[in-house]
Parts: structure tokens; sequence; C-alpha cells
């Protein structure tokens, strides 16, 4: 179970680092340039450490999916960007594949 809160934390640190690319302004703020730096940085380590335990494809079936809708959510509230219904339908797909994937997939059991 160590695995999947390893997973988690390394998505958040990635979503926080991908949304401060945005505060960065190409990197010509120190703060959220380094809030980049340090994020990637803690999100890839623990990336690797689950990649010990999960296959590839199911590690970043969460990583991508979750990261996709957190950044989307992160987007709206700090950047006050808005979604259309096909991107709230295409979210929507990511969030049923993770539920499947969770649900039925033996790859993804340990």
């Amino acid at each position: 179970m160590m695995v999947y809160l390893y997973l988690f934390i390394a998505i958040i640190s990635e979503v926080i680092a991908t949304t401060s690319l945005k505060a960065s302004e190409n990197f010509s703020k120190l703060y959220p340039s380094m809030t980049v730096i340090i994020g990637y940085a803690i999100s890839f380590l623990l990336l690797s450490l689950v990649l010990k335990t999960l296959p590839v494809g199911i590690a970043y079936s969460y990583w991508s999916g979750l990261g996709i809708i957190f950044i989307t959510i992160a987007g709206h509230f700090l950047y006050n960007q808005k979604l259309d219904k096909f991107a709230i339908i295409g979210i929507t797909l990511i969030i049923i594949g993770i539920i499947i994937i969770n649900l039925f997939s033996k790859s993804s059991k340990n």
C-alpha cells in the first residue's frame, strides 16, 4: 500500500510543479521557478520508487490520468480557466478508465 502513497505524492508534486510553470513566467520569477524544479525532482524520485513495484503502464496511467484531472482543477481555480462540455466528457472518460484499471485489471495488483 505504501507504493500508492508514494504514487499519490508524486502526482501531487508533479501537479504543483506543472501549475507553478505558469506562475514562473518563463522562469523569470524565483519562487515559482524553484517550486517547479523541486516539485519535479520529488515527483520523479517518488515515481522511480513506485516503478520498482508497479508495472510502468499501470503507474503511468494513474500518473497521467490523475495529473490531468488535478491540473485541470488547479487551472480552473488558480487561473480561471474554463472547460467546455467536450473537456468535461474527456476528463470523465479518464476517470472511468482509472476506475476500470483499479477494479478489474490484475496488472495493478501487487
